[in-house]
């Protein structure tokens, strides 16, 4: 919502979309440490205890005729493993629990973002960077210790002209590197863009209480706009989850057979 400027002789902003992404510490007002329990970690952890909560504690009482918390847990690790296998093939299915445990948590964390007052950790990059990076990280030793030095291969188009073949390749190392950064940089991104355009128009709803002219029109515009903007989130929330987790299977697929 909005809030007053620092005084209005300073001529600030009115409201301050970036302001639900602040990363402050549950306990008091110090800085935040590397040890210092958040609001970014606390949400976290209730994301962690919804996955538990659905794939451990809603399955543990499974039935012939599913409940609707197993349902879910069902279509959701259906909907995972199809994936694994059609993208890397059989070989990619035992690295199907990380790939699992990936998606139902961004998706956990996209969705519980959407909650008033909440925080939404995947719209920070130190937390989609180290999801990348571990992806990155995993698919690379893999691909080195499933086919040694032939995990080169990768990089060299042999379908090419020989005399391109070089510079595809040096274009290949380059774009391999950047995929961590495009991989965490495209989930923050969206994540953060929808909630501070959702913050904007929250910010004129309030106007029929400041002008009954114009806030008379306006403020049924906003909720309008909040409430488009809320649906297209929740789509976005579960799109960036899947394209997160079908990039964390392209790129393994290449580590299993790197051969082009």
């Amino acid at each position: 919502m909005a809030t007053e400027s620092h005084g209005a002789d300073e001529g600030g902003l009115v409201f301050h979309p970036m302001d639900q992404f602040i990363v402050k510490p549950l306990m008091g007002d110090g800085p935040v440490s590397m040890f210092t329990v958040t609001n970014s970690t606390l949400w976290m952890i209730i994301t962690v205890l919804c996955v538990i909560g659905l794939m451990v504690v809603g399955s543990s009482r499974r039935a012939i005729i599913p409940s609707r918390v197993q349902s879910i847990a069902e279509l959701a690790y259906g909907f995972i493993y199809k994936m694994v296998e059609d993208v890397t093939g059989k070989d990619g299915v035992k690295y199907f629990p990380y790939i699992m445990t990936l998606f139902i948590f961004i998706v956990f964390a996209n969705f519980l973002g959407l909650l008033p007052r909440a925080f939404t950790p995947t719209s920070h990059i130190a937390v989609t960077a180290v999801l990348a990076m571990l992806v990155f990280v995993a698919v690379t030793v893999l691909g080195f210790v499933k086919n040694g030095a032939g995990f080169l291969s990768l990089f060299w188009v042999s379908s090419a002209p020989l005399a391109l073949r070089p510079v595809l390749a040096l274009i290949e190392v380059i774009s391999y590197f950047v995929r961590p950064v495009s991989h965490s940089i495209r989930l923050a991104g969206n994540m953060m863009a929808g909630h501070a355009v959702i913050k904007v128009f929250a910010a004129f709803a309030p106007m029929v209480l400041i002008s009954t002219g114009i806030g008379l029109v306006v403020t049924p515009l906003s909720i309008l706009a909040i409430t488009a903007m809320y649906g297209l989130e929740i789509l976005v929330a579960f799109i960036q989850a899947y394209v997160f987790t079908i990039l964390t299977c392209v790129y393994l697929k290449d580590a299993l057979h790197p051969h082009h």
